[in-house]
């Protein structure tokens, strides 16, 4: 079975389910997926609480794969495994090439700087290369007679922060190099259904990396069209008592917010929506601080109507959270409510959001739980919308 990993700061689920459903669209190939939402391991779909689950977890989870005949498996490489090599390189997992989506601010109460975060995910690159070396046999050096083709494929996308950088560092390395991006696209995205050119680089980096696997080109333009928003990527949810369109997203990066929005109020656009665009939104507790005020100014600049409130505040303050978030906003525009209980700040947005308007629910996406005080209690953004009645709007 081969291995394929997915690296960045956002896009990796995206990407990997998608890589995943262009190698399941080709005859004789069968590819489970390890994501942060779930794992297919060929026969069963199942959560494991982790982006990249622990080094034991996944050599059982390989077993089931191969047990259940999968040719290949597509997974999310965190930096966080990465850096505390929870991967296995080499003896675990050697991979038969990876991909890079971005790298935006995340992470940096672990990783402290964004040059240190950028290195661990170039290390990611330099570990596939050292196991392509040593798979061939060429540990003592690289033959003369051998070309950029006979190295591991690495799909680097050049749309996002640090793309061009990672290009120029893993174009040094004994790789198969591979640039992509939206604005030359290789293939026809007329037909995509995932909005926004975020999700167009996505869907190049998933389909450089099936082609690398051996996933003919018109399989793979022939599963194109077939892609829905899943996940809460963009997720739509529809409730006959809400008059605005309504969307859950996992955003929760200042970069992956500005992106979110600009796809949204680029599709209000082409559809000749003239209502406000609503977003809904909070910051994680017990994670990088340095990123709240940048949440709050990149949703400012994004919405027309911005409803500030918690996420999974964890140990630390929901109102103490807000005020750094608040602190990114001073000097936006557009008008802003803060309401710390997320169902009461959900049903206000939802509730009085009228025809024509969009809301934006952003930061938990497929997320089942809401952590407060270290307790996991139960909460999903979706069920949230889906339960709400007229009379709820007395909430906020």
């Amino acid at each position: 079975m081969r291995l394929w990993g997915i690296t960045g700061t956002n896009g990796k689920t995206t990407t990997t389910w998608i890589a995943a459903e262009f190698m399941n669209a080709c005859e004789g190939r069968r590819a489970g997926h390890i994501t942060t939402v779930e794992v297919f391991d060929g026969a069963r779909r199942f959560y494991t609480g982790y982006t990249t689950p622990p080094l034991a977890k996944l050599k059982d989870i390989y077993a089931s794969m191969e047990a259940n005949g999968c040719t290949d498996c597509v997974m999310e490489v965190s930096s966080h495994a990465i850096h505390q090599n929870r991967v296995g390189f080499g003896e675990v997992s050697t991979f038969s090439g990876g991909a890079f989506t971005n790298l935006s601010e995340d992470h940096l109460d672990y990783h402290k700087t964004m040059d240190e975060y950028f290195r661990v995910k170039l290390s990611f690159a330099e570990r596939i290369a050292e196991c392509g070396l040593r798979a061939r046999g060429w540990e003592g050096g690289v033959p003369a007679s051998a070309g950029r083709r006979d190295f591991p494929v690495y799909v680097v996308c050049t749309d996002g922060g640090y793309g061009e950088n990672m290009l120029a560092a893993c174009g040094r390395l004994p790789l198969n190099v591979i640039p992509v991006s939206c604005k030359t696209p290789r293939y026809d995205l007329s037909e995509l259904k995932l909005a926004g050119d975020y999700n167009r680089s996505n869907v190049l980096v998933a389909a450089a990396i099936a082609e690398a696997a051996g996933v003919p080109r018109d399989v793979v333009q022939k599963t194109i069209p077939k892609l829905e928003p899943r996940w809460g990527r963009l997720e739509r949810i529809d409730n006959p008592m809400v008059k605005a369109e309504v969307y859950v997203d996992f955003a929760h990066t200042p970069d992956g917010l500005e992106k979110v929005l600009a796809a949204v109020r680029g599709e209000m656009k082409r559809r000749g929506m003239t209502g406000s665009l609503w977003v809904v939104f909070g910051a994680g507790g017990d994670r990088d601080p340095m990123k709240r005020p940048l949440m709050g100014s990149a949703c400012a600049r994004g919405a027309d109507r911005l409803v500030v409130t918690s996420d999974n505040p964890r140990s630390e303050s929901p109102m103490s959270i807000i005020s750094q978030i608040l602190a990114g906003i001073e000097g936006e525009n557009g008008a802003v409510m803060v309401e710390p209980d997320r169902a009461k700040a959900i049903a206000y947005a939802i509730g009085s959001a009228g025809v024509g308007d969009v809301v934006v629910i952003a930061g938990k996406g497929h997320e089942t739980t809401q952590e407060i005080a270290g307790v996991k209690h139960p909460f999903d953004d979706r069920d949230v919308v889906r339960r709400f009645r007229s009379d709820m709007i007395k909430w906020a």
